[in-house]
């Protein structure tokens, strides 16, 4: 338990959304009733597993094994960079992004003990790829989970509806990849012997992985949860204690602090107004809450006043580029980076991809309107 409370006392973004949470409790109009109904639970119960499965994969040695595999298998960083760039993307959208990311930046930061790379580096791309590729399905993330289910468009609809601006996304993330990784070969360590790695442990973990994919589709994500949580008490304590919790509480924080912002009696007025907004505004209006308290909670405030239309799912998928809140996945992949540096190298690529997005989406919603 040291090591947990030790991640508490030193998680920063936890200790900012605290202090923001106690200047917003006595200025928004609320009741204390209100408060845990305000808290996805179904998104932590979702994100507790993930990071307890992930963590079994870890421990069990097998990233070890992979990462190894792919550092023998690349020559040169690039083709690595654009191999783990199209996978990200394309996981996220049958898997959703964060588990894309739960199942990729582990696998990357082990490639850290075999090679020289700029691993940082790699897991924002990764991030930037499956903003990019999840908004093509409606179950790539929880955004387009909400449009889809508030609309009447079918899934090969949904995704017509989303492969220009996922097809532009794309192409200028490969190109922004092939400039950001050079095509030198990729300096290996020297490695003793053959990799270890507890095989009950990862067989378990990959089962229990398939299990719960398909609980979450069955509704059925608390005992799910109580599976796993279970199985890896009785066969591997130390996942559960090496967990990262902080980011749990980070979440829960963060939705009591939106839950908050939205019940600032200053803000009413504006949320009222949010049906005059033509299509223009209401682009600018999505793009610009996401980044200040992330898509999906934008996306729940905005379909409370607007249809699920083509501009707002667009816009609240090129909000997940840009600042750290705009996509919890941003959060999630820099979290598991372990890297200080990483959190303001992240916006020297994404404000730009935010940039870049918005003028591309824009121009091509014209055009196809």
């Amino acid at each position: 338990m040291p090591i947990v409370l030790r991640s508490l006392m030193r998680d920063r973004i936890l200790h900012l959304l605290l202090l923001l949470g106690v200047i917003l409790l006595p200025l928004a109009h609320y009741r204390w009733s209100e408060l845990p109904a305000a808290v996805d639970w179904h998104t932590i119960m979702t994100l507790t597993g993930l990071l307890m499965l992930t963590k079994g994969l870890e421990n069990s040695g097998y990233f070890d094994v992979l990462g190894a595999r792919l550092a023998q298998r690349f020559q040169h960083e690039r083709t690595l960079a654009l191999f783990m760039v199209c996978a990200a993307a394309l996981l996220s959208t049958f898997l959703t992004n964060d588990v894309a990311l739960f199942i990729l930046v582990p696998l990357t930061l082990t490639l850290r003990k075999f090679s020289r790379l700029p691993i940082s580096r790699l897991i924002i791309f990764e991030a930037l790829a499956v903003n990019a590729g999840s908004l093509l399905t409606p179950v790539g993330n929880p955004q387009n989970i909400l449009l889809w289910s508030h609309g009447t468009l079918s899934v090969p609809g949904f995704i017509a509806q989303m492969a220009p601006l996922a097809a532009v996304l794309m192409l200028t993330l490969m190109a922004l990849t092939w400039w950001s990784f050079p095509a030198r070969a990729i300096e290996t360590h020297a490695q003793s012997g053959a990799q270890q790695w507890h095989k009950p442990l990862f067989l378990v973990s990959v089962l229990l992985y398939v299990v719960f994919i398909v609980a979450l589709e069955l509704q059925l994500t608390g005992w799910a949860l109580l599976l796993v949580a279970g199985c890896f008490l009785l066969m591997a304590r130390s996942v559960l204690v090496s967990i990262d919790w902080s980011l749990l509480l980070v979440f829960v924080a963060m939705f009591i602090d939106v839950f908050l912002l939205m019940h600032l009696p200053v803000l009413q007025p504006w949320f009222a107004a949010i049906t005059q907004l033509g299509e223009g505004g209401l682009y600018l209006l999505a793009i610009g809450l996401s980044q200040i308290i992330s898509n999906v909670p934008a996306t729940i405030l905005l379909l409370q006043k607007v249809p699920p239309s083509d501009v707002l799912a667009w816009a609240v998928n090129i909000g997940g580029f840009g600042l750290l809140p705009g996509s919890l996945a941003n959060l999630i992949a820099l979290r598991m980076a372990q890297d200080a540096k990483v959190w303001w190298r992240f916006h020297l690529f994404s404000l730009p991809m935010l940039a870049w997005s918005m003028l591309c989406g824009w121009l091509l919603l014209r055009w196809l309107h």
